[in-house]
């Protein structure tokens, strides 16, 4: 497990940026943390990292935004409106799962029942003005990022 303190929401953009440097084509990222932990900052450092040059919103409404980048592809999904695994089951998502992509997931455990399991899980925690992440890896892909 690896932990680091995030003072402002431009550290939480160089994360994302060091993160999105993993060389793997596929993984599963779940985003665990209360609400303004920087979940969506963090996202928005990969994607940009990444190439993405428009903007990244959270899709709390959309369920999943997706970013079709020149080297892979990116699902940024947010479960926080979700109660079970079935309304994911009405949207399709053994098709999202049928191609290799990146799932950078938020609120994941309230539909985790569905979802394909985590490589890496991604702890947001907020004290004070400050944030502290901490990369748990769930498999050996998982292990490759760092911070």
């Amino acid at each position: 497990m690896q932990s680091i303190t995030i003072p402002t929401a431009d550290a939480m953009l160089t994360l994302g940026e060091r993160l999105a440097q993993t060389p793997v084509k596929q993984c599963v990222i779940y985003l665990h943390g209360q609400l303004g932990a920087g979940k969506t900052t963090l996202v928005r450092g990969i994607l940009q990292a990444m190439g993405y040059k428009g903007a990244v919103k959270s899709p709390t409404y959309t369920l999943v935004e997706t970013y079709h980048l020149p080297e892979r592809i990116i699902y940024h999904w947010d479960m926080y409106r979700l109660t079970e695994g079935t309304e994911l089951e009405n949207i399709g998502i053994r098709d999202y799962a049928a191609q290799p992509a990146w799932w950078l997931v938020e609120w994941a455990e309230h539909v985790q029942d569905v979802l394909l399991p985590p490589d890496l899980l991604i702890e947001f925690l907020v004290v004070g003005e400050e944030r502290k992440v901490r990369l748990i890896p769930k498999t050996e892909q998982g292990k490759l990022f760092k911070i």
